[in-house]
């Protein structure tokens, strides 16, 4: 096997061919109180009516309408007070001509009444109730199920769960959610050279990076990161690493995905599948590999992203992070919320890499794009930088004072 890569494909060819993975969606019901965030895997019905009587939405008096027709500021209407109820409270006696009970907000109009004076309009005095004006048949009541009927539809399936909406379900009593089950997605960082964050530091030793912004990352696309321990540039390691994952829904690795000597994961798809991708047309990120193999019927993908921690993030975020959404079945882009792009100028002159779509990180400075021209390997370029910018693979030269477009980092 030579040191080159198989087949550089267009990042279009490549988002075309993440698109096709074939996945399958699992449903788990979890508690109401468990449920936030999370995405209707059903369509929710309203198992009662909404509300659920006829219910008083003004403090006041509940009335017969006919009793105020010819109430006004200098001649009220005087009517004998039954009783007084409250929210939660069941109204024992029926409401009749010439008779009123005092209601508060939310509490049940009583049997007879057909709706409510406002208590601003009334004034008391020895039991009885002045009516300064009038209401018509139906004022300040909602009718039982005036908001939603018993078997409408309430939420839609793919809705995601958010306090208000868990403020609706808890009206109808849902104790259980149906929601799509959580991706379980395996993070696998390799590399002989890598150690944990809780090991001492050792000289020709790095920490491991890309575990950990590789899993928060897939935590931020609604998925479960399972991290595994680091894996050496091994075959025969990483063969069983990868082996061992297969129940997972997606394998993500890091490191060993270049054409250089140590790097085998390639060499393990091609063993256990094939391999889709071997390398995309950008910078940074050009040595990604994409694989497949079969477990008990089923396809199975391995993501292997560069072991550089600044083009394992960008290619993530550019490649990968919609495909882990779409299977978490969470909408990649809500219509409320706005991607925050701008349009401002470049700071400086800049000539990109030839032949490959170029994705340039940049900070934002009075008003202006400034490329962060450190080493792609440099992974503090990503806590400098704001967003990126894309630059075509034809474009040689990128002239200061360009408006360029800016995509802010971190927008899963």
């Amino acid at each position: 096997m030579g040191n080159e890569f198989l087949d550089i494909k267009n990042p279009d060819d490549v988002k075309g061919i993440i698109s096709n993975f074939q996945t399958i969606k699992k449903y788990e019901a979890v508690s109401i109180e468990n449920s936030l965030y999370r995405v209707l895997a059903e369509d929710i019905h309203a198992t009662i009516n909404l509300p659920p009587f006829r219910k008083v939405t003004m403090d006041g008096y509940a009335v017969i309408s006919e009793d105020t027709f010819l109430a006004s500021e200098d001649e009220p209407v005087k009517l004998g007070l039954l009783e007084v109820i409250g929210a939660g409270d069941v109204p024992k006696e029926i409401v009749k001509n010439g008779f009123c009970t005092e209601v508060g907000t939310g509490s049940p109009l009583p049997e007879g009444a057909d709706s409510v004076v406002m208590v601003e309009y009334t004034e008391v005095r020895d039991g009885i109730i002045s009516i300064h004006e009038s209401v018509t048949m139906g004022q300040n009541i909602a009718k039982e199920g005036s908001d939603i009927g018993e078997g409408e539809l309430l939420l839609k399936k793919g809705t995601t769960i958010t306090p208000e909406k868990i403020g609706v379900l808890s009206a109808i009593g849902l104790k259980t959610v149906p929601v799509y089950k959580k991706p379980e997605i395996a993070v696998i960082s390799t590399g002989n050279e890598l150690i944990r964050y809780d090991e001492e530091i050792q000289y020709g030793k790095i920490f491991d990076i890309n575990s950990q912004t590789i899993s928060s990352a897939v935590t931020a696309c609604g998925c479960i990161p399972v991290k595994t321990e680091i894996v050496k540039d091994n075959y025969n390691d990483l063969k069983r690493k990868i082996i061992e994952c297969q129940d997972m829904d997606l394998i993500i690795t890091s490191g060993g995905t270049s054409a250089g000597r140590g790097d085998v994961l390639r060499q393990v798809l091609d063993d256990l599948g094939e391999v889709l991708v071997h390398g995309i047309a950008v910078k940074p990120g050009k040595p990604t590999i994409i694989g497949r193999f079969e477990n008990e019927g089923v396809d199975k993908y391995v993501v292997g992203l560069p072991g550089n921690p600044v083009a394992a993030s960008m290619v993530f975020q550019l490649f990968f992070a919609p495909f882990l959404k779409d299977m978490a079945s969470i909408k990649t882009k809500s219509r409320l919320r706005k991607t925050n792009t701008i349009k401002i100028p470049l700071s400086r002159r800049y000539r990109p890499a030839k032949g490959r779509k170029h994705f340039l990180l940049v900070k934002v400075d009075d008003d202006n794009a400034i490329p962060i021209l450190k080493d792609s390997g440099a992974i503090t370029s990503l806590a400098e930088a704001d967003g990126y910018i894309e630059i075509g693979k034809n474009v040689e030269i990128v002239e200061k004072g360009t408006l360029v477009k800016v995509h802010p980092l971190g927008n899963w």
